[in-house]
């Protein structure tokens, strides 16, 4: 369970016990990502429910708040710096580089993180519409498997964060998380567009970037959530 808590710890704003551990531990702890996905849309899937006892606009956008305030806007970061660098990719590898390390937002992030947050909002609502809050509540547990496929398929962009992370998953982790896909896709059968989501992102990723960070697995996640929102809604009206 330490893995859980350092996970939670990482990915969300929630309050845990403060545990002490080490490097390994810490890359170790990206085994229960997608169980923090599940908390996750927990959350979200609530204040949208909630919300929604009002009107669906305003189930939305509680359900969008609380999809900020807990994950602490950690991978609409990643998203933004991967709009920024990816703008200065048709330069040397060395500006693009020092685009994602540089703190500064620029005119490509603002408009990444607008667009993402609205598409979200206008999903969230449509699905809470369609009172499909099973789907909601699975979308982020779904998204968080796509970094534990980026961190080994692809290569590391730097000796970052993300790096941390290539040697900690082994194969009976895939092997769990892709039967806990399968059995979630039971409840929510758009959740089976996540492994061609995951493999798009990645291929895009290596062409675009030349490869993965942490900002990579952030930007993956934020763009698979509101691609899993989307399969979710296109499901719905076809049923």
């Amino acid at each position: 369970m330490k893995g859980l808590i350092v996970a939670i710890q990482f990915l969300t704003r929630l309050p845990t016990p403060r545990i002490a551990v080490s490097g390994d531990e810490f890359a170790a702890s990206m085994r229960w990502f997608p169980a923090v996905g599940l908390i996750v849309g927990a959350f979200v899937a609530g204040a949208g429910w909630a919300g929604a006892r009002i009107d669906p606009w305003t189930g939305a956008l509680c359900a969008l708040v609380i999809w900020v305030a807990v994950t602490g806007a950690l991978h609409l970061d990643g998203l933004g710096d991967i709009a920024d660098a990816s703008g200065a990719a048709h330069k040397d590898r060395e500006q693009l580089l020092a685009v994602l390390g540089d703190p500064h937002v620029g005119s490509f992030a603002v408009v990444a993180i607008a667009l993402q947050l609205l598409a979200k909002l206008v999903l969230l609502h449509a699905l809470l519409d369609a009172e499909a809050v099973i789907a909601i509540a699975l979308i982020p547990f779904a998204a968080r498997i796509g970094p534990l496929v980026w961190s080994r398929a692809l290569p590391d962009l730097h000796a970052g964060l993300g790096a941390r992370f290539r040697n900690a998953m082994r194969p009976i982790d895939f092997g769990i998380w892709s039967l806990a896909l399968v059995a979630a896709a039971w409840f929510s059968p758009s959740l089976l567009a996540a492994p061609l989501i995951v493999l798009l992102w990645g291929a895009w990723l290596l062409r675009k970037i030349g490869g993965i960070s942490g900002d990579g697995h952030g930007a993956g996640i934020e763009l698979g959530e509101s691609l899993l929102l989307a399969a979710a809604l296109l499901l719905a009206h076809l049923a």
